[in-house]
């Protein structure tokens, strides 16, 4: 046997999300690369791993024994390699975040001088929707979650980042052909909105109920990337947070347009159920977000609070 760790880590994601697509997603890898490792890996074995049936891969019993084998290779390997950074002085253990799907263009920047200071401090940052977000946090699975709009029904603490602005935009030919922008423009207008469930479609409906705009024609979308990507097309307009289209604005592409009641303006907050009992890692990231908070805005996020609109 020849398999690496990397084979190892590549089979224990894939058997856990039954999908080679999933897998990718969640290693930051292509799917190419994870089904070579797959494959590399099968190469090892003579009983199969997986099957394919139809377009659905399933991991056969041997597959799953070996998966169980994986978890129990990688976590020794883990525990080594915090017990070498324990020995050596260093702050170890994992931090576990969970954050809606538009904070990936805020947390990674919250977390990069953290992680740059403790090297013995894995991080795993789930991103997905808002529903997933909160049912791991209730859960106790992760130690903080980031989102834009509290949960009501739970017991938490909370540390206020920074301001979310969300903005009626267009892509440049549409916005450059509007004479006005008015009640009629969403009502005449294809609405490009996220999914049911969503913060930003909660924020996108309240406002459009709140004071009674016409509308007509819609379309939903499953990501914020994927509503962006729909009106750089051109296909309509949509309100979407301003933190995640930095580079649209600055080369034009993307065009907000001025509009009575615009922007909604919330915050992201970095919550925690209270009396969480933190380890290490988690009371350090606490810490270190309290202390540093005011220079990480002022050093990465100086366009978003400078960001005024043209009328």
């Amino acid at each position: 046997m020849d398999y690496t760790l990397h084979q190892l880590r590549v089979f224990r994601e894939i058997a856990k999300t039954k999908s080679v697509t999933k897998a990718a997603q969640n290693l930051h890898l292509s799917q190419p690369a994870v089904s070579i490792q797959l494959r590399k890996l099968q190469d090892q074995f003579e009983i199969p791993l997986t099957e394919v049936i139809g377009r659905q891969i399933y991991i056969t019993d041997f597959g799953e024994e070996v998966a169980e084998t994986c978890d129990r290779i990688l976590e020794e390997v883990y525990t080594l390699k915090h017990r070498t950074l324990a020995y050596r002085g260093f702050l170890t253990g994992q931090l576990k975040v969970s954050i809606v799907s538009t904070a990936k263009y805020v947390m990674p920047y919250f977390l990069n001088a953290f992680f740059s200071e403790h090297e013995g401090i894995d991080i795993r940052m789930d991103v997905t929707n808002k529903a997933t977000v909160l049912q791991n946090l209730a859960d106790n699975e992760v130690d903080f979650a980031l989102v834009s709009v509290l949960p009501q029904d739970m017991d938490i603490e909370r540390v206020e980042l920074m301001p979310n602005k969300l903005f009626l935009v267009g892509n440049k030919a549409r916005v450059e052909q509007l004479t006005q922008a008015d009640d009629q423009l969403l009502q005449t207008s294809l609405l490009i909105y996220r999914e049911q469930g969503s913060a930003t479609r909660q924020a996108m409906e309240n406002f459009i109920k709140s004071r009674e705009l016409p509308t007509s024609k819609r379309m939903e979308l499953t990501s914020n990337e994927a509503v962006k990507q729909a009106v750089l097309a051109g296909l309509g307009y949509s309100v979407l947070p301003l933190i995640g289209l930095k580079n649209e604005i600055a080369d034009g592409s993307l065009r907000v347009v001025p509009f009575a009641g615009l922007p909604i303006v919330t915050s992201w907050n970095l919550i925690w159920l209270r009396n969480k009992k933190f380890s290490p890692a988690a009371a350090a990231f606490l810490e270190h977000i309290r202390e540093k908070k005011e220079d990480i805005i002022q050093q990465h996020f100086r366009w978003f609070e400078d960001f005024k609109l043209e009328l």
